[in-house]
């Protein structure tokens, strides 16, 4: 009898997890970062819809989406090329676009908001999808800098609001920082992890601090590289070399700013400055200040550190 109650509980607990689980995914943003969350999720069989706000975005998000999930069927099905079509249209099939979040949110598991790093705007989109999003709806951010519990503020589901912070780019890389504020449910937690190792990621557990754990220590070195060029104590280029060659990274700070965006870079650090400023780790830098300044943001104008072709 004992045994029997025990796989009755066990069975039960199964039955539970697997109606818990993430299946319908909302994806708020068709940038680089959205379409590739939303071509993981597919992939791994989950209904997503990708919402932004016009179609000529949403086109080109599919097409991003389309054109990457043909490079991995070419490589994943290189000696069977009609399993790898029948590949590439089950993807898709899975991918859904609108440009109505608040119809589409109002039957969906999880919303993960990729729009711009603007606390305002974040707080704003939530707030109104709040308002009509089913009560078991978990939403989530995918900022890599502004508090999450600043951005669940705007919201009445304080509990079941989390961080999944992806990086780029998303179908390449394996890591996701799953972020839990002081609010946040453990039950909505073990959701964001779940569904972090359904889309075959590898999730690290991260409290509600300045960059999580990633940019928290990878923005400061990148900063205190420029403050050591700035000292005139190495050149872009022998820093870079450096720490390529000596600590093994596959790229320098400069270069690396560079890929990243001095824009992105800037903008993290000054936030970060605004709320700790007696923090040296988080004081501004003239010399990323002045390239900002000037336009020069890196690989996406052609110049940054470097000249870019």
């Amino acid at each position: 009898m004992a045994f029997i109650t025990r796989q009755f509980v066990r069975s039960l607990s199964s039955s539970a997890s697997r109606q818990a689980a993430i299946k319908h995914v909302t994806i708020i943003g068709g940038g680089l970062m959205g379409a590739g969350i939303a071509q993981v999720a597919a992939t791994t069989g989950h209904s997503v819809v990708l919402v932004d706000t016009s179609e000529d975005i949403l086109k080109k998000s599919v097409k991003v989406i389309e054109n990457s999930i043909k490079r991995v069927a070419k490589k994943k099905f290189a000696e069977k090329p009609e399993d790898g079509e029948a590949f590439i249209q089950k993807v898709l099939k899975n991918c859904s676009t609108s440009t109505d979040a608040v119809s589409v949110v109002q039957s969906t598991d999880l919303v993960v908001e990729a729009i711009v790093e603007n606390l305002k705007v974040k707080q704003d989109l939530f707030g109104s999808l709040d308002k009509v999003a089913s009560e078991h709806t978990i939403f989530a951010s995918n900022t890599s800098s502004l508090p999450i519990a600043d951005i669940a503020s705007s919201t009445t589901r304080l509990d079941r609001f989390g961080g999944l912070h992806f990086f780029n780019p998303v179908p390449m890389m394996k890591l996701v920082e799953v972020i839990k504020t002081p609010s946040t449910s453990q039950k909505t937690f073990d959701a964001l992890l779940e569904f972090s190792k359904a889309l075959g990621k590898q999730p690290v557990s991260c409290k509600d601090t300045p960059g999580f754990i990633v940019n928290r220590l990878l923005v400061p070195y990148m900063v205190e590289a420029i403050r050591l060029h700035e000292r005139g104590h190495g050149s872009k280029e022998d820093i870079d070399l450096a720490m390529k060659l000596g600590a093994g990274y596959p790229m320098g700070p400069f270069e690396l700013l560079d890929y990243v965006g001095l824009d992105t870079s800037k903008f993290i650090i000054d936030g970060w400055h605004a709320m700790d400023p007696d923090n040296p780790l988080f004081a501004p830098s003239p010399l990323l200040n002045k390239l900002v300044a000037e336009g020069k943001l890196g690989k996406k104008t052609g110049e940054g550190f470097y000249k870019h072709k």
